[in-house]
């Protein structure tokens, strides 16, 4: 049941749309390549179809005048320089970086004039030096960020505040969230809670052995860090979180219709649909390092209703008038 509409308000958006008139090519036998380069998720992912209509919506269409070249890594990121190397050679008019910061190193490494579109999941672009400043990049790089560093304390005090009594957090990460995981210990002292932290370093990840580590330390709740290579396991971490009977909080709201108790960030198909309008103003002759990367100001709070029912808990009123969307 969705409470209200969450439109995804952007910072940035003004100025993006503000970059100066660009026309397209009068040609109508102009075909553009996208070199499109991905950490774990495949293009039946429901953000990637948005992405992709997205295009569509403003002219730029699969088999018509666009060509989509689609390398996914499958979870090994040390796949991703070989195949951004391999995008390379494909002479693209635009390079679209989603996920881990692995994602966009690689691309950096194997291009080095071709505008860079990133969807910024785990990582701040700013800090780990690949833009300048989100208002003006500079260089080959724009994009979308997440903002998830900030988040992942506030996920977690949403986590506390459903269960107040609660002082052992469980927490999964891996080597893509390091920032988020810093800020999650320093809000986890501010709260008095107690962390069990299991850091994933290479996959394949053993998640049976994770929550076996959890259940041993009398975790009373699990925090999912964002990150890209988790996305494969969308199905099998609610799962688990449920078998172990551990109320559990995620980052959109993909993971709370898996089986996830709650979901706190932006609206995923919608910020896919934004990096897609950056890439078409790239492709209609726009240069990246004039265009903000964008991030969002409005975030969703999805809340499962069935898992809770089935873990035995009561969401309390407060938490459930916040809520965007209640699954029944």
């Amino acid at each position: 049941m969705k409470r209200r509409r969450i439109l995804g308000i952007f910072a940035g958006t003004a100025a993006l749309h503000t970059v100066p008139h660009v026309a397209v090519a009068q040609s109508s036998t102009r075909q553009y390549r996208l070199c499109w380069l991905n950490a774990a998720s495949t293009r039946a992912e429901p953000y990637n179809i948005a992405f992709v209509a997205r295009l569509g919506e403003l002219g730029f269409t699969e088999g018509r005048n666009l060509v989509i070249d689609y390398r996914n890594a499958e979870g090994l990121v040390e796949r991703l320089p070989a195949l951004a190397s391999d995008l390379a050679r494909q002479k693209c008019d635009a390079f679209l970086g989603a996920g881990p910061e692995a994602t966009l190193v690689a691309a950096r490494q194997a291009v080095r004039e071709t505008p860079i579109v990133i969807v910024a999941n785990d990582y701040d672009p700013v800090a780990t030096g690949h833009i300048t400043s989100m208002a003006r990049p500079g260089g080959w790089i724009t994009g979308v960020s997440q903002f998830q560093t900030e988040l992942s304390a506030k996920r977690l005090g949403l986590l506390k505040e459903l269960l107040p009594n609660a002082t052992r957090f469980a927490v999964l990460a891996d080597s893509a969230t390091k920032g988020q995981l810093a800020i999650v210990r320093e809000a986890a002292r501010r709260m008095d809670i107690v962390l069990h932290v299991v850091e994933f370093r290479s996959a394949p990840y053993d998640y049976e052995g994770a929550f076996a580590a959890f259940s041993g330390a009398g975790a009373q709740a699990l925090l999912v860090l964002t990150s890209g290579l988790f996305v494969p396991a969308r199905q099998k971490i609610p799962a688990l979180a449920l078998e172990n009977l551990l109320p559990s909080m995620f980052n959109n709201q993909l993971w709370a219709q898996a089986g996830g108790l709650l979901t706190y960030g932006v609206n995923f198909p919608h910020l896919y649909r934004r990096a897609a309008e950056q890439v078409s103003l790239i492709l209609k002759g726009a240069q990246p390092a004039d265009m903000p990367v964008e991030e969002p100001s409005a975030f969703e709070l999805v809340v499962n209703l069935k898992t809770a029912r089935a873990l035995g808990l009561t969401i309390a009123p407060a938490v459930l008038a916040r809520a965007d969307e209640v699954i029944e």
